[in-house]
């Protein structure tokens, strides 16, 4: 990507030009930090941008004043991998590696993780027993299909699990055994999240895939809590992803954050509205340390009469 002559004026188009070693000025862009998502023309101030927001085909990019997230969208930028070229590793310092291939064993160290289906999702969890506290850095993917390259949740380890789909995102709850995927007996479990407090994520490196809005789709925002017995994770998309997949409620767990179906003994695929986002209450917003704690909003209820089914690679029969 290249910026026509160099030329630092707002309007400016971009075009593709041979990569200069090394990189000329015209040719270096840095992608900032979570919450502001630009991709920056490095020391001029100016940014890409899609005119006007314009989605029609062959709109064409140019710079301009790099503005403040709040001010639209048509300078915010998701990057991201093909799910068929993911890199070894996506972050510095990751302990595990992002192409994982097909093929499932107990000791992958893989951090790509798939959420399709109440039968075909993955979790994270730590690589050798430990509580989530001390591991979050190097959570590995455990998976309930082959073929994604990952560990296999045990069969055994889940007595409940409930997935639900909605306009902006999927999300799967339940209950089970998580000592059999090495989170530590009594541990309280913690949340997990693709930004951490350093933008490299916890795990660091860790990618979320699916196919349920399209095919092999990345989610950029995720939020995952795991105890040694409960689990819920949310991965979201949409021009709300970021509310709709909110992390900064960490203390909270998984029944003020994701309220849904916790029972033992049901195995569901359900499809439903979306819940306002995680500590929105009409027009107000929570923020975690107050004093005085609002009961949450009601979650996504599926209802109807349920249908169970038993086994890692059961199919549900219904949805609800």
């Amino acid at each position: 990507m290249d910026v026509i002559n160099g030329t630092n004026v707002d309007g400016t188009l971009l075009q593709v030009w041979g990569c200069e070693i090394p990189a000329a000025v015209n040719q270096q862009f840095e992608y900032t930090a979570y919450g502001d998502n630009h991709l920056a023309w490095s020391t001029t101030g100016k940014c890409v941008d899609l005119p006007g927001g314009n989605m029609t085909d062959g709109t064409q990019i140019q710079v301009w004043d790099c503005n403040g997230a709040e001010d639209g969208n048509n300078q915010i930028w998701d990057t991201g991998y093909m799910y068929n070229a993911t890199p070894t590793t996506s972050e510095p310092n990751q302990s595990g590696h992002n192409a994982c291939g097909t093929t499932s064993s107990q000791t992958s160290m893989c951090q790509t993780l798939w959420m399709n289906d109440a039968d075909d999702f993955c979790l994270w969890a730590p690589p050798k027993t430990g509580t989530i506290g001390d591991t979050e850095r190097d959570e590995v993917a455990w998976c309930t299909k082959g073929g994604h390259g990952t560990r296999l949740i045990p069969d055994g380890t889940l007595t409940g699990v409930h997935f639900v789909r909605t306009p902006d995102y999927v999300q799967v709850t339940g209950v089970g055994d998580f000592t059999k995927i090495n989170v530590a007996a009594g541990d309280g479990g913690g949340e997990l999240d693709p930004h951490g407090a350093d933008s490299y994520g916890n795990p660091i490196g860790g990618l979320v895939y699916g196919n349920t809005f399209s095919p092999n789709l990345q989610y950029h925002e995720w939020t995952n809590f795991i105890s040694d017995g409960l689990f819920c994770m949310r991965a979201c998309t949409g021009p709300n992803a970021r509310e709709n997949c909110q992390h900064v409620y960490d203390e909270m767990g998984c029944y003020w954050n994701m309220p849904a179906n916790y029972d033992a003994g049901y195995f569901e695929s359900c499809k439903g509205d979306n819940d306002l986002p995680m500590g929105v209450y009409g027009t107000s917003t929570w923020s975690q340390g107050l004093h005085k704690l609002r009961v949450h909003h009601v979650g996504t209820n599926c209802g109807g009469a349920r249908e169970a089914f038993f086994g890692r690679t059961s199919k549900p029969t219904r949805s609800c």
